[in-house]
């Protein structure tokens, strides 16, 4: 297990740590090329905090690493050991200006947790309110700027690894997981996450949010309400009926919650493994929560408040440092590709997903929809309760980028969540199929963008497929007018294998047009020989027409023996 390194360490002792263990676990030529997860586990967990939590956020990332590296990083443990308590105290009392006695009633003096960042104590707030405060480590920022600076110097001394077996761009996933993590050890960005989940989900059914005490927090210091409760892991593979359908209400009520948050909040936990779910017995007198329901006849509509009961226990949601934010547009093209999943519409899922992608370089639309209905067509006739989502998104993914399309970054922390919840219904109710439950909130979705009710489901999803295209169509229909009009008209015919044809023929016409001149020069030549025996300079230019003819003719030959010797080699690789 790793442990903290201290803040004087020297950066040219340090990077020299880093490359043994690289040495030693072949770290990156593993890494490179998606091989051996456990070695990597172990080169992360021995270099210590900053790498071990480089893999935890690795793990939430399969647009990165493979299935089996996500699930593997999955298992990093983060325990280090605690700072003294005069140490953190300092910290504390730097950071937000006030001593412990001057906020607090009372203060556990030794912590509960202590993880890569930082580490976490019960205390009271002069009320009495009990809260969990989390202290980071001294000088972690300095820590983790220095490793992430090490570990780049240390990916650019590798001299030679063979870019056609490569799986992962080691420079972007650098990028990607640093900024994930500079953002992580950031207090203030947690503590305004932590307000708007709490605004926004606190109560609403069976969940609970901690609340935030803002004035307390600071950049290395966050204070938050305690919960209490068992994390949602212990009640995995229930055995009784009892508890079977406990944990149908517990799973029913996490899919529900989270797609309000992606399609109605545009706001969701982007990390929702069971250590971050507790359940907890449900407050005393809180038995029963309201919601307003609205009917409309018509021109009329009547709005009423509806008791709707609840379960004795509640789900809580814990640590809001990793959060993902949807545009409206976004949000759109989720719904269309949920539904297209749902539906199977091969040419639809392929339509949404472009959607979805930013193009990074030319793309054949033809060639992408071809190959993700092949690879897609195996799993979706499987069933949705059979498909590991983990392991086909992060495949759909390499397919978007060997098509030269990326996708989203808000989409492929959706991505993440999403496989990380699914993981978690699995346990609870294997019965249950997220995406079964995502499409009703899809249509919903668009039924509310198209403000339209009692369609079919498929009739939905169609119209809206046809509003979207035809929203484009009167711009379209104008320029093609404006371009009739000024006659720039062109009819363009695609058809598969077109470029290499295309280049067939003109190498053809090159060559035809090459073997007219030299017909010509040799007849030319031919004259000149032959009616200029008493002119000897004009015999020689016959002549040398002669010689350039045969020459090219030689280079020629020598030119389409090549071109069909490299053709076969390349047919036999």
């Amino acid at each position: 297990m790793g442990k903290q390194q201290p803040a004087e360490l020297k950066q040219s002792v340090r990077l020299k740590q880093i490359m043994a263990v690289m040495r030693k676990y072949h770290f990156i030529s593993n890494f490179y090329h998606q091989r051996e997860p456990e070695a990597i586990c172990g080169a992360l967990q021995e270099l210590g905090p900053t790498f071990i939590k480089l893999g935890q956020i690795l793990s939430t990332r399969p647009d990165l690493v493979s299935g089996d590296y996500v699930k593997a990083l999955r298992k990093l443990q983060d325990q280090v050991k605690a700072d003294p308590f005069s140490s953190m105290e300092h910290t504390f009392e730097t950071a937000t200006g006030k001593s412990l006695s001057a906020v607090f009633k009372q203060f556990e003096p030794e912590p509960f947790a202590s993880a890569s960042i930082g580490q976490v104590h019960h205390a009271q707030l002069l009320d009495g309110t009990p809260v969990v405060v989390k202290v980071q480590h001294p000088a972690i920022t300095q820590l983790v700027s220095t490793d992430l600076a090490l570990l780049r110097r240390a990916i650019k001394m590798i001299k030679y690894v063979p870019a056609k077996t490569a799986v992962v761009d080691l420079d972007r996933t650098l990028d990607e997981v640093s900024s994930s993590l500079l953002s992580e050890i950031d207090t203030l960005h947690e503590a305004k996450n932590g307000e708007e989940f709490y605004r926004l989900n606190n109560k609403q059914g069976i969940f609970i949010v901690p609340e935030v005490y803002r004035s307390f927090c600071a950049p290395q210091v966050l204070v938050n309400q305690a919960m209490t409760g068992k994390s949602i892991r212990y009640f995995f593979d229930a055995a009784t009926a009892e508890e079977q359908e406990r944990n149908h209400l517990l799973a029913t009520a996490l899919v529900h919650n989270f797609m309000k948050q992606v399609f109605v909040d545009h706001f969701f936990h982007a990390d929702p493994h069971p250590g971050n779910l507790l359940v907890t017995p449900a407050p005393a007198g809180e038995m029963t929560t309201s919601k307003t329901v609205t009917h409309e006849f018509k021109q009329t509509s009547i709005t009423y408040q509806q008791q709707t009961p609840l379960p004795p226990y509640r789900l809580v949601y814990l640590d809001f440092g990793m959060m993902g934010r949807l545009t409206p547009v976004i949000a759109d093209g989720i719904a269309e590709v949920i539904l297209a999943l749902t539906s199977k519409d091969y040419h639809r899922i392929a339509q949404t997903t472009l959607a979805i992608c930013n193009q990074t370089g030319e793309l054949d639309q033809q060639r992408f929809t071809r190959e993700l209905s092949t690879f897609l067509r195996p799993y979706l006739a499987q069933g949705l309760g059979q498909i590991d989502f983990s392991n086909m998104l992060y495949r759909i993914i390499q397919l978007c980028e060997e098509n030269n399309l990326q996708i989203k970054p808000e989409v492929t922390l959706l991505i993440k969540a999403f496989g990380t919840l699914e993981a978690t219904i699995a346990r609870l109710d294997p019965q249950l199929s997220m995406m079964a439950v995502a499409r009703p909130f899809g249509l919903a979705y668009l039924k509310r963008k198209l403000k339209v009710r009692d369609l079919a489901d498929d009739a939905v999803f169609k119209l809206w497929s046809v509003l979207d295209s035809a929203g484009q169509l009167p711009e379209r229909l104008d320029t093609a007018l404006d371009t009739f009009n000024g006659g720039g008209i062109e009819v363009k015919l695609r058809y598969e294998g077109q470029r290499q044809l295309l280049k067939q023929v003109e190498r053809i016409a090159n060559r035809l047009l090459v073997v007219i001149i030299l017909a010509a020069v040799i007849l030319s030549s031919s004259m000149l020989v032959e009616s200029s025996i008493d002119h000897p300079h004009i015999y020689r230019l016959g002549v040398v027409g002669y010689a350039i003819a045969i020459g090219i003719i030689v280079i020629l030959v020598v030119s389409e023996v090549w071109h069909r010797v490299r053709r076969w080699r390349n047919n036999r690789k």
